[in-house]
């Protein structure tokens, strides 16, 4: 049972005081009004998250809504205060009536203004300005040439409203709910009614209904309760920071969740098809954008299997190079003290680094260390004798397939999927490769994401929905078939 709100305004003050001792930017002010100044209300809210000038509107709007005398000439009474509040809460902004102290902390905590009036039981909670967050802007990780520019920010409710902007529908359904732990962090998730999958809807809120109490602080959090297979290397969901992408994926049934403090919104499920989408492919024109999706598909069988390819033909079937390929593979191989497999794994550990030294160094210095650096170490390696250039090239073509591909995390995966299979190809040869990859699809074929088979519509095969994996039809093809089952535009996700 919370504890109530004090009639005494000190005991308030005392129960706060020790909540949140010794906090310097929290601001607890005490201050008169009323008649001769002889009643009492006390101000708490941290002066970090409350402008200060909000706070001296609400007490003076106190002050001037309660002057000495009412019009029959009599005082004003604490009685007049209190109905004054319960049926008018008369201010700029619409305020809440606590009744705990619980409740009253936790609106501090949120960045609200707390007013506790003497003998009342009850507390005024305000919401105040808070400080400006990042505007909106670009997306980084998904720039576009052709399309929408606008990304989310680290405000809920404002990437909710721009959400908001591009479907106007009241079949578009937001639930908020607060974690456990210290945090109690905020969390959203979106469906649109109607078009969303019952029993997709059903798997998701019962893995977020196993969410612990512990402290969430960002949405790839929530990305770990909802996978059904933790130590897979294929991402089950994807991300977004863009608000057009968002729009789409609820068009297109899928469920979207949002995490106050950071701008990544979720999409689940997803399937591998999707992973090799990009929002791109429906601003472009019909033909370039199914050309632009075969390259990405070449880039992913590129990034995946370059190096073991390389690997399994030099070391066991020369015999498939041609000739004249053949003597230059064996020049430039020549007085290398290391198999092709050690070239492979020295040169991917070093692109790796690059990699990562790129991404944490400071953006203006960042890009030029990566570069010069893989300039640098690569002819440096050639000059010394430690890998072949034919190598060096192998695994630059490697590391630029991957950054072709539209989600970050799927690349992330190709680069985990690397070491097995030059293990297997250095081992077996192209028929230990056969195995990777007979056992990787095995593997895909058995994945789902909320009960959603990852590689639909291949597998189980759906000849409906093949009008949007690999190849993509015309938009007024996809309307006109969307048109028969809603208003919606599906299959842009």
């Amino acid at each position: 049972m919370p504890a109530p709100i004090f009639s005494n305004i000190d005991a308030n003050f005392a129960y706060i005081r020790s909540r949140f001792y010794p906090c310097s930017d929290l601001t607890m002010l005490q201050w008169n009004y009323g008649p001769q100044h002889k009643l009492r209300a006390l101000s708490v809210y941290f002066d970090t998250l409350v402008l200060d000038k909000r706070t001296n509107y609400f007490r003076q709007t106190l002050q001037d809504l309660v002057p000495h005398r009412v019009a029959d000439g009599s005082e004003v009474t604490l009685d007049m205060i209190v109905r004054l509040f319960r049926q008018h809460m008369t201010t700029e902004e619409s305020g809440t009536l606590v009744d705990s102290l619980e409740q009253a902390v936790d609106f501090i905590l949120s960045g609200c203004l707390v007013i506790f009036i003497d003998g009342w039981d009850h507390a005024i909670c305000y919401r105040t300005g808070r400080f400006e967050t990042r505007q909106v802007s670009e997306p980084v990780t998904e720039p576009v040439v052709q399309g929408p520019r606008e990304s989310t920010v680290e405000n809920i409710k404002k990437n909710i409203g721009m959400i908001r902007t591009r479907i106007h529908s009241s079949n578009v359904k937001f639930n908020f709910m607060q974690t456990g732990g210290e945090a109690r962090t905020t969390i959203a998730f979106g469906y649109m009614e109607g078009i969303v999958d019952p029993a997709t809807l059903d798997a998701f809120l019962t893995r977020l209904g196993q969410l612990p109490d512990g402290d969430v602080l960002e949405t790839s959090f929530i990305e770990d309760i909802l996978e059904e297979r933790t130590w897979t290397p294929f991402p089950q969901f994807r991300y977004t920071e863009r608000t057009d992408v968002a729009a789409a994926s609820l068009l297109n049934g899928k469920i979207i969740v949002l995490v106050e403090g950071t701008g990544s919104i979720l999409i689940c499920p997803a399937t591998f098809f999707e992973l090799m989408q990009s929002s791109e492919d429906f601003y472009q024109r019909t033909l370039m954008s199914n050309f632009i999706r075969i390259l990405r598909f070449a880039a992913f069988m590129i990034a995946l299997g370059l190096p073991s390819l390389y690997i399994a033909i030099s070391t066991f079937h020369a015999e498939l190079i041609p000739t004249v390929l053949l003597l230059a593979v064996v020049d430039s191989r020549e007085g290398i003290p290391f198999p092709a497999f050690a070239e492979a794994i020295i040169m991917v550990f070093i692109f790796e680094i690059l990699r990562e030294a790129g991404i944490r160094l400071p953006r203006p210095v960042g890009s030029a260390v990566s570069i010069v650096g893989a300039l640098v170490i690569g002819e440096a390696s050639i000059n010394a004798g430690i890998v072949s250039p034919i190598m060096v090239v192998c695994i630059a073509l490697t590391g630029i397939a991957s950054f072709a591909l539209p989600q970050y995390n799927l690349a992330v995966s190709l680069r985990l999927l690397q070491l097995p299979l030059m293990i297997l190809a250095s081992t077996l040869g192209i028929f230990g490769l056969m195995i990777g990859f007979f056992l990787m699809w095995i593997h895909l074929i058995s994945l789902k994401s909320l009960g959603v088979p990852y590689l639909k519509p291949l597998a189980p095969w759906t000849i409906g929905e093949l009008q949007n994996t690999v190849y993509r039809k015309p938009l007024k093809t996809l309307m006109k078939s969307n048109r028969r089952k809603g208003p919606q535009l599906k299959g842009k996700s």
